[in-house]
């Protein structure tokens, strides 16, 4: 194969032809130049010389003499040789020589058309005479009655004009020849110094290095984000922008990070921690690491390390959702067991009655129909996750309420519908799990669902879930909502949840939906004895009359209702 021209050769070639196209134009034009001036120097001082021998008083009295060339030949050689021309001939008006450099010549014709001079013009041109080729200007002379008597042909040899100039132009040559050389060794010099600077690398060396790069950062899974010293992102792949959901389709390279990512990804950015957060971004829980990026020691900006832990903290609630489910069925076993030894009892002391009647007066409990029953909520997904809930705050010593008038009709099969049951379950799920960890033992939570249609078809979805916790101080309900603020400890062990995520997260679906968020007074707060009190500060300072009750309204559309639902609500609506 043919091997390429390297990267070094073609640089030193492409800047050698640059300069010695510029050096060699510039010495063109420079010679241009100097050939002009030195023939209008000429010029300039023939049609001097011309114009002083026609208007010279001897020469004009000498045509009227017997014998012009006498008087007219030696002062034209006087005149030639201080003006450093090569001859002055003048001329009568039938163009006969009164004057010439060759005595010989004189009387005679001279050799070149006359006629434009002789009618009172001035010639300025190269014509070839008796002496060779000479660049010459011919004036005519006129008497005291302005009339032509004769002309003057002042010139210089072509030979001449091309010695001076050659003379002249020897030091022109050797600076163009100098500036060339310095040229040459000057693009050796810059080429020695860029493939240093790019390590001595070919052209599609480079190009395979920045592919590579390219198909490593945008091949793997973790976002990567890259800011510099003056805050505009250097850097960012195709994962980060999924994970920060920035498919807006502009070039996020150059922006300022502060007005594009999240204020807690530019937060980050902003400290020197180095370890790993947990940050809501959208709806996304991300797994963030900072690291500082240095060139030689010296810190160029820095980069975020973006991991999705929105499947680890799901998976980790649905853990405590399955450990709450397995607390309450031991519970419920344990129940059950005491139960039945209270029949077997009372069957051994030959009470049936006893046991009949006991065993008539137990009510089920802990299964689906329970919830679905005694409430109007019959989207099995919400009910299934109202009864574990419940069912884990009874093992912890918490008293769960779903209040009767509860409605919630069956959701759609449409990914619209999908994406609200989805939805309904992270919201309702979160706020049961802020609730719990509010109020503790001893502590009460009421939670209701209604669905409320209006005229025109479409409605709207109410959940509510008040606690009797210590409740939310007013100056606080703004700030709560914002990503990572929370009031209680982190929870300990090496994978956690992570604190101040449930409530903005609740907050960002409720507004993806349109609906809103609100924070208000809930249950009367437990006292130390677990009595509830109404209206007045409890025992201890700083402990709220009320807990906390919060409020999310989301739009629910006609068409999100099964098609049944759908026709009860139209038919007379829900309760």
């Amino acid at each position: 194969m043919r091997r390429r021209m390297t990267l070094r050769a073609q640089l030193l070639m492409l800047q050698v032809v640059i300069v010695l196209i510029t050096v060699v134009g510039t010495g063109a034009v420079a010679i241009f130049t100097q050939e002009h001036q030195l023939r209008s120097n000429y010029r300039d001082r023939m049609i001097g010389v011309a114009q002083s021998v026609s208007t010279n008083p001897v020469i004009i009295d000498a045509f009227d003499g017997p014998e012009p060339s006498h008087v007219i030949q030696p002062i034209t050689e006087l005149i030639s040789q201080s003006s450093g021309i090569a001859y002055a001939v003048v001329m009568n008006a039938d163009g006969i020589r009164y004057s010439h450099p060759d005595p010989t010549l004189i009387g005679k014709h001279v050799s070149t058309d006359p006629s434009e001079v002789l009618s009172g013009d001035m010639y300025v041109g190269t014509q070839t005479g008796t002496l060779g080729r000479s660049w010459r200007v011919k004036v005519p002379i006129f008497n005291a009655a302005h009339d032509v008597i004769g002309a003057v042909s002042v010139g210089v040899l072509e030979s001449d004009l091309r010695k001076e100039y050659l003379a002249n132009a020897t030091w022109l040559f050797v600076t163009i020849g100098i500036a060339a050389l310095f040229g040459v060794v000057g693009a050796a010099w810059v080429t020695a110094v860029i493939r240093r600077r790019i390590f001595g690398l070919e052209p599609e060396q480079i190009a395979g290095l920045l592919e590579e790069r390219e198909a490593i950062l945008h091949g793997v899974r973790e976002g990567v984000v890259a800011v510099d010293e003056f805050g505009r992102i250097a850097l960012i792949n195709d994962a980060a922008v999924r994970l920060l959901s920035l498919e807006n389709g502009t070039d996020l390279v150059g922006t300022l990070a502060k007005s594009t990512l999240d204020g807690a990804l530019v937060g980050l950015l902003d400290s020197d921690d180095a370890e790993q957060s947990l940050v809501l971004s959208g709806e996304r829980v991300l797994l963030v690491r900072r690291d500082t990026a240095k060139i030689s020691g010296r810190e160029i900006g820095s980069i975020l390390i973006l991991r999705d832990n929105t499947e680890l903290h799901t998976l980790l609630h649905d853990l405590d959702g399955v450990q709450g489910v397995a607390d309450g069925l031991r519970a419920q076993a344990h129940g059950f067991a005491n139960k039945l030894h209270v029949i077997s009892g009372l069957l051994e002391l030959g009470r049936v009655e006893q046991a009949v009647s006991f065993i008539s007066h137990e009510r089920s409990g802990g299964t689906l129909s329970g919830v679905t029953g005694r409430t109007g909520i019959r989207e099995l997904e919400v009910a299934a996750l109202l009864l574990m809930k419940q069912g884990r705050a009874e093992e912890l010593g918490i008293t769960t309420t779903i209040e009767p008038d509860s409605t919630l009709p069956v959701l759609a099969a449409r990914p619209s519908a999908e994406i609200l049951r989805a939805d309904l379950v992270t919201i309702i799920g979160n706020l049961l799990d802020n609730a719990a960890e509010a109020t503790g033992a001893g502590g009460r939570i009421s939670v209701s669902v209604h669905e409320r249609t209006a005229a025109g078809g479409d409605g709207t979805l109410v959940i509510s879930v008040a606690d009797s916790g210590e409740g939310i101080a007013p100056e606080l309900r703004e700030q709560v909502s914002t990503p990572g603020y929370s009031s209680k400890a982190a929870r300990p062990g090496p994978v956690s949840t992570g604190r101040g995520i449930g409530l903005t997260l609740v907050k960002r679906i409720a507004t993806r939906h349109g609906g809103t968020v609100a924070i208000g007074s809930g249950l009367p707060a437990a006292g130390r004895a677990g009595a509830g009190l109404s209206g007045a500060e409890l025992p201890g300072a700083g402990r709220a009359a009320y807990g906390a009750r919060i409020t999310v309204t989301l739009p629910l559309g006609r068409g999100d209702l099964a098609p049944a639902e759908l026709a009860g609500a139209s038919a007379g609506g829900n309760p």
